[in-house]
């Protein structure tokens, strides 16, 4: 399926290239699509370049966790749920701890330590996997489970609105992490069907419920801030978390008597390889997404829609804040920038920009997320990952919108 939307990508630009030139006459179109095949290829190398130096030093961490038993420490807390959810993965398998650290720090919004952890606990699965071309069912969860994205603190999303001069920054926290705590629970439910996973038991359900109360209980907790301490106090919690887990990876290494330098430099080295064979998965995808864009196609989906909508009598509000929805599954950056342009067009107070955000917040880049991890252990054939996590995109985009009229 990724490979017929790759290639989709490239036709569907080459023919609104086409009726733009001889149609209308706008032979311009030709040069914006060469020009930004191009520059995104020259992004998409600067991207991994830039993860270089993160992927070398959290699996350079991560490394020390593992020798030290940390790894093995923290998978036993969630080792009776993910038995049940990825039940080809041996129970003492180092995969579960990397998995539950990744899934871990994209809770607390901490994307420079989940990548690296994900790519080793995508490496680790994958050395499971008895078809090393087609992703099994626990890199399948595990990809959708990322590509969700829930976030407990997204603190970017907070200071780009203060930096704009937001009355309230922190105003769409609520919103934001129960729309993206919807587009989790879609994913993962929509794998459990697409897998015929066994997930209705009390083992995985008492889970559920849990990780349920626990997004309830900081909801309530971070609502009842005053919201100027909002973005202080949840950087804070991220940033102390986070320095914290370093701290003790460390002092671990040093209580088991190991030599915490090398073994640091050993894993850091594995951080350089992951990061050279992400490169041509990043640029395969990064190109198709900038040409598909060039081309204009985004512009005919978002106008499209808008006269959908005004055509059933929907309330079109929220219209002004599509392009970040559209963009958001196929470029970060782009989804970001989108939702900066709203805020300078409409004022970062406003409706629009008010949903522009929690969109930016509800879910992840879908088509980035399986070219890093997928590209990383070089799979294919991705079987379920995509349309699940398309559907969890949905499902997170549509809450977003539907949040933003209830708490503006």
């Amino acid at each position: 399926m990724l490979n017929i939307l790759w290639g989709s990508f490239f036709i569907i630009a080459f023919l609104i290239a086409i009726y733009q030139s001889f149609i209308e006459g706008n032979y311009g179109i030709w040069n914006k699509l060469v020009n930004s095949a191009f520059s995104s290829s020259q992004n998409a190398f600067n991207i991994a370049l830039s993860l270089t130096g993160l992927l070398c030093f959290w699996l350079g961490l991560l490394k020390i966790a593992e020798k030290s038993g940390i790894i093995n420490v923290v998978a036993k807390i969630l080792r009776p749920l993910f038995q049940k959810i990825m039940p080809e993965v041996p129970s003492d398998s180092p995969a579960l701890g990397s998995v539950i650290m990744n899934i871990s720090a994209n809770v607390l919004g901490l994307d420079n330590a989940a990548t690296p952890m994900g790519l080793k606990a995508m490496e680790q699965l994958q050395e499971l996997n008895p078809n090393k071309t087609k992703a099994s069912p626990a890199q399948i969860l595990f990809m959708v489970i990322n590509a969700s994205s829930v976030t407990l603190i997204p603190i970017t999303i907070l200071m780009y609105r203060m930096q704009f001069g937001s009355v309230n920054p922190s105003a769409v926290f609520i919103p934001i992490l129960l729309a993206t705590s919807v587009s989790t629970l879609v994913g993962f439910f929509s794998v459990a069907w697409a897998l015929r996973l066994n997930i209705f038991n009390r083992i995985v359900m008492g889970y559920l419920l849990l990780f349920c109360a626990f997004i309830a209980g900081c909801a309530i907790y971070f609502n009842e801030l005053p919201a100027e301490k909002r973005l202080e106090i949840s950087s804070a919690v991220g940033n102390g978390i986070l320095f914290s887990i370093i701290a003790v990876f460390i002092i671990s290494g040093f209580y088991k008597r190991l030599n915490v330098y090398e073994t640091f430099v050993s894993g850091a080295k594995e951080g350089f390889d992951v990061a050279v064979r992400i490169i041509p998965y990043l640029v395969a995808m990064l190109v198709a997404i900038a040409v598909f864009r060039a081309s204009g196609a985004l512009d005919l989906i978002v106008n499209g829609c808008a006269a959908l909508f005004e055509k059933i009598g929907w309330n079109t509000d929220f219209v002004a804040a599509l392009p970040t929805a559209v963009i958001k599954p196929l470029s970060g950056s782009g989804a970001r920038a989108m939702m900066l342009e709203t805020f300078s067009h409409y004022g970062v107070d406003s409706f629009p920009a008010f949903v522009a955000s929690v969109i930016q917040g509800s879910t992840e880049t879908t088509f980035y997320v399986l070219a890093v991890y997928f590209g990383a252990v070089k799979i294919t054939k991705v079987g379920a990952a995509l349309p699940c996590a398309l559907l969890a995109d949905f499902a997170g985009i549509c809450t977003a919108i539907w949040l933003s009229y209830l708490f503006y």
